[in-house]
């Protein structure tokens, strides 16, 4: 009896360790690149151009997510031309940025899992839903698909116009922002 009692003790210990251990996984860096100037007229004077010889931090994950995570959200263009590079990875198009869409940062891509699929952005007190359309690559950056940009953070919402008026922000504003999303 006592031999069952330390055994089953044992197994909840090992349980719980197993809970904690899961609860406390985060996304870490998968290293680093470096930076390459953009040739001459290439990179979008809008947004951050990679600086040559600059280490950038790369992930292959985001944090993990819940029903309310915790993000940043940026301004992207989604159109031909602007700052979001190639057309969408989702289905190979440009789209208009008077569109509440967005491009999710790698891990929460989650290799196209959620293309096509809309999620609620929570922020300025306001909601708003837009769909996926791209990813936010926190992989790779510094070259033409990525219009000379380093790689995006791992917590990164990258929306549109339409999402940043939506959420009723002032022009003014607009660029950075915390928010919370959901599915």
């Amino acid at each position: 009896m006592r031999k069952q009692v330390c055994s089953s003790i044992f197994l909840l210990i090992c349980f719980l360790f197993l809970c904690l251990c899961v609860e406390a996984q985060t996304c870490t860096s998968s290293g680093k690149i470096i930076g390459k100037k953009p040739p001459p007229g290439k990179c979008n004077q809008e947004d951050e151009c990679c600086v040559e010889g600059k280490p950038y931090t790369i992930y292959k994950c985001s944090p993990p997510v819940s029903g309310h995570t915790k993000a940043t959200l940026t301004l992207n263009s989604f159109e031909a031309g602007g700052d979001g590079g190639a057309p969408s990875e989702c289905d190979n198009q440009y789209h208009s940025n008077d569109e509440p869409l967005v491009a999710l940062s790698t891990g929460w891509y989650s290799k196209g899992s959620r293309c096509l699929k809309s999620i609620n952005i929570h922020g300025n007190g306001k909601t708003v839903s837009a769909k996926v359309v791209d990813e936010c690559d926190s992989k790779v950056g510094c070259d033409a698909d990525h219009a000379y940009q380093p790689p995006c953070r791992n917590n990164i919402v990258d929306a549109s116009k339409a999402v940043w008026k939506a959420l009723g922000v002032p022009k003014n504003d607009w660029g950075e922002m915390d928010i919370y999303w959901s599915e």
